[in-house]
């Protein structure tokens, strides 16, 4: 995956307020202040662009922060996102979205996912950001895995898939 390149995303974010929260995030370059409103069980994310100046400032100021590449894979008609954590520190999350909860729920992910984490809010930014890695746990590195991976990558995959975001954590091996 390292030759994938992908984005390079930095995200720093701050503390909670009642209904709401803000973070800001600066991906290849361009700095945005994303206000997220909490309604009805929904989270609306409203972003404004800033310069680079501000940006900086900003997560200068922020209470906790992560950065991470965004490496896109296809999975024969979807996309696949690996998420390449090197702070708060290293982990991989794989996710995947889906335009129907349905097709979420069927999907079958491929062997080198690892477990899901969809529902863990212990792995999502957020969380991430200001309490730092959780316990990860244990993930096999089997022949399967290694082979559906390389599979992937090299946009093999003889099958194709049937596809709401769901995400996998992968743990990288300590380097």
């Amino acid at each position: 995956m390292r030759r994938r390149g992908g984005h390079r995303v930095t995200e720093g974010y701050f503390p909670d307020q009642p209904g709401r929260s803000t973070y800001v995030r600066v991906e290849e370059r361009i700095g945005s202040l994303i206000l997220v409103r909490h309604s009805s069980g929904e989270q609306v994310e409203e972003p404004a662009e800033l310069s680079r100046n501000q940006t900086e400032a900003l997560l200068d100021l922020a209470q906790g922060g992560i950065a991470y590449r965004r490496i896109l894979l296809s999975l024969g008609s979807r996309q696949v996102q690996v998420c390449r954590f090197t702070a708060p520190g290293p982990l991989d999350l794989v996710s995947v979205e889906f335009d129907r909860d349905e097709h979420g729920r069927d999907f079958q992910p491929l062997d080198w996912f690892g477990p899901e984490m969809t529902d863990e809010f212990a792995y999502q930014n957020r969380s991430l950001a200001l309490a730092g890695l959780p316990e990860a746990p244990e993930v096999d590195v089997t022949d399967a895995a290694l082979s559906s991976l390389l599979d992937s990558l090299e946009n093999r995959s003889g099958t194709q898939r049937r596809p709401q975001q769901r995400t996998w954590i992968k743990e990288r091996a300590a380097s």
